[in-house]
Parts: structure tokens; sequence; C-alpha cells
């Protein structure tokens, strides 16, 4: 195996077990690369949430690597071929908990800013780095924390590329240029409870639902556009009962979730569910989670710039793309950055014996120096 700066230092990220939002170190490794090649490093902890701005230079336009250093716990230990903190490579594959999402881009990202700062010392504008350890939990003291702090004294990034794994069946095919938006629902019908064989002394709320959860489920919500699919609603948990099976419930509990583009808004979404259940007339309570604003960067400079780096690393064309759940880009987007998501293939996320091919450790870090090169000189 041919020796890697970008393997090494992915082995050394893969062994802190920095299940959210624990950090465990990760980031004192990350400062340390990059303080040796002139960034100054700004730590930022909000609650028990380690985060890190770090940039080289104090010009204008900003590029910034976002990305996350906790991970998802690793489920039954017993179920892993080797220990995810233990990172071991098996058939030409690294793996490891974190090793697909998304410790490897984060060594990438930082290897490619070492040999670009080596070969282009006096580049334009700046580089930046927003690196936290709250992307898998909550999402509440991460990023968003720190763009509000970064917002509050007016430190503006023109670019961001989130080292997320978007690459479906090889390096570089998929780039996510926006998201959807995510709007959860929690829906409670009231009912009356009572015995099964005496329905006419109660009110099933299963029953006065049905039309109401088939109308939400075969609504056309809009007919997306160009960048995003059309939006989509699902149930993901009805629960009802006591368990018995001769005693009619007292309420319904719908939990649901809309997946949603830029051709309808959060509020319209809920007007429009509101006004489904009103015309059912259901005595209902509802309560609303936004996770996230849908985004999308049109094709410009980032895009472009990407696009010529997957071409001229890999050899083929980059394909554009909104699909996926939500990342820390949501958080970004809204300062008027260029959010693009780039990074290694997505097929093992979150999966018992996640990894990744070692053969696409090298070739990212080459994209990443390449999209620098075409932004900042």
């Amino acid at each position: 195996m041919q020796p890697s700066a970008t393997l090494d230092l992915s082995l050394e990220l893969l062994k802190q077990p920095s299940v959210t939002p624990d950090d465990h170190t990760c980031q004192d490794i990350i400062s340390k690369r990059l303080s040796q090649v002139g960034f100054k490093i700004e730590k930022m902890k909000f609650e028990e949430v380690d985060n890190i701005w770090a940039r080289r230079g104090s010009e204008g336009p900003v590029f910034c690597f976002a990305g996350h250093t906790d991970v998802v716990p690793t489920g039954s230990l017993d179920a892993w071929d080797s220990a995810p903190f233990a990172p071991e490579i098996r058939d030409n594959k690294l793996y490891g908990r974190g090793s697909a999402d998304m410790k490897t881009a984060i060594a990438a990202m930082i290897v490619a800013t070492e040999r670009f700062v080596e070969r282009h010392p006096n580049h334009n504008g700046s580089i930046a780095y927003l690196i936290t350890s709250d992307e898998e939990g909550p999402a509440k003291n991460g990023t968003v924390k720190v763009i509000e702090t970064l917002e509050a004294r007016n430190e503006k990034m023109q670019w961001c590329l989130v080292g997320e794994p978007s690459s479906t069946t090889k390096l570089g095919d998929i780039v996510k240029n926006g998201r959807r938006g995510s709007l959860n629902a929690k829906i409670i019908v009231q009912g009356k409870q009572g015995h099964v064989a005496y329905p006419h002394l109660a009110k099933n709320p299963i029953h006065l639902a049905a039309t109401a959860i088939e109308t939400l489920c075969s609504t056309t919500w809009d007919e997306g556009n160009e960048y995003f699919p059309a939006t989509s609603f699902q149930i993901s948990n009805i629960h009802a009962g006591t368990g018995a099976t001769n005693v009619i419930p007292n309420t319904l509990e719908i939990t649901c979730n809309f997946r949603f583009s830029t051709e309808v808004t959060a509020d319209e979404l809920k007007a429009r569910v509101i006004d489904i259940l009103e015309k059912n007339q259901l005595d209902y309570d509802i309560t609303w989670n936004l996770s996230g604003l849908p985004f999308i960067t049109p094709v410009g400079d980032l895009v472009k710039a990407t696009q010529i780096a997957i071409q001229k690393v890999c050899g083929y064309e980059t394909e554009l793309s909104t699909s996926g759940g939500t990342s820390d880009g949501r958080f970004i987007a809204p300062t008027g950055a260029q959010v693009i998501e780039l990074g290694v293939l997505n097929a093992t996320i979150h999966q018992v014996n996640e990894h990744v091919n070692v053969a696409d450790l090298e070739p990212l870090s080459e994209i990443y120096e390449e999209i620098l090169v075409q932004l900042l000189t």
C-alpha cells in the first residue's frame, strides 16, 4: 500500500471515541495541524459542545471547510467485525466508526490545505475551518451557534464545502448543491375511551382521523423544480390503544415529516395540514419542529470549481443533487454563502462495520486542493 498522509491522519482521528457530543481530542489534533500552517485557532464552546473556527488570512473572499468530529453511537460491539474505534484495513477498505461520516473527509481537507499552503503561501483571500462536535446530536450548540457568533461580528464566508459523504457509487459522482427542508409534526387526535362492544358510547380517534390521514398521504404539496423533487409527506409512527383488544382508545398520536422544496414554505405546509384537520372536524393538538429550511447553491464559482476539480482528478463529470437528509449546510447557507457537500461514499454511514475505500482518500484530498487552486489563486 502506498504511503498516504490522508490515511495516516484518518487513522489518528478514527481512534478517538468521539460519540456525539464528545469530541475526545479530535479538535486538538486538527488545531495543531492547522496552526502549523498559519491558521489562527478560535475555540468556541457552547455548553457541552466543542467547536473551532480556524482561519488563515484576514482578507476576503473566505473559503471554508466545514465538518464534524462527532459520530453516532456504535450499537452492539458484538456486531462489528473489528472494534469501531480501533480502525482496521481489510481488503483495501478502512473500517471504523466515522470512517465515512466524516473523519476521512476532515483528514483530506487538512492534508489538501497543507499542500495548498506549501505551494501557494501567498494565496488570495482566506481559508477557514468550521468544525463542530454537535452534528449527529441535537445540533443546538454546534455550527448554528458558531454561525451566530460570526454573523454578530459580520465575519462572512463566500464559499463553504461541507465534507459530508455525498458520493454514491464512486468518488465524486454526486455533489450536493442543496438540501430539502425538514418539518416535523406530532398530531394528537382526541377521542373518547370506551368498550368496543359499545361504540356509540365512545369516540374512536383512529376512525375519526382515518379520512384526514388518507388526505395527508395523497395530497400533492408541490411539483418540485429543476433543483428539487416534489415535497414528500411521510408518517413515521402512529400510536394508540391501551394494549387491550376490547378498549377503544382515548387518543391517537401521529408523528410525521415533510421533506420540502423551495416551492413551498414551512408556514404554507402548516396551514394546509391544519386546514385538512379542521375540515375533518377533529379535536386535535399539533406541535411542530422545523429542523431546517431548504437551500440551493446554483451553478456559480463554487460549483464550477468543484466540477473542474472532479473532472481533473477523477476523469468524469459529477452530478448535482439535493437528495438525502439535512446537514449543517442548512445553518450556513442563510448567511449568503455558496454551500456544497462533497465527501466519500455514503453506502455504510451509521451502519455496523462502517467503512470507506482506502483508494478514495488521496484522490479526495486532491479534489479539495484543486478546488482551493481554482478559487484562491
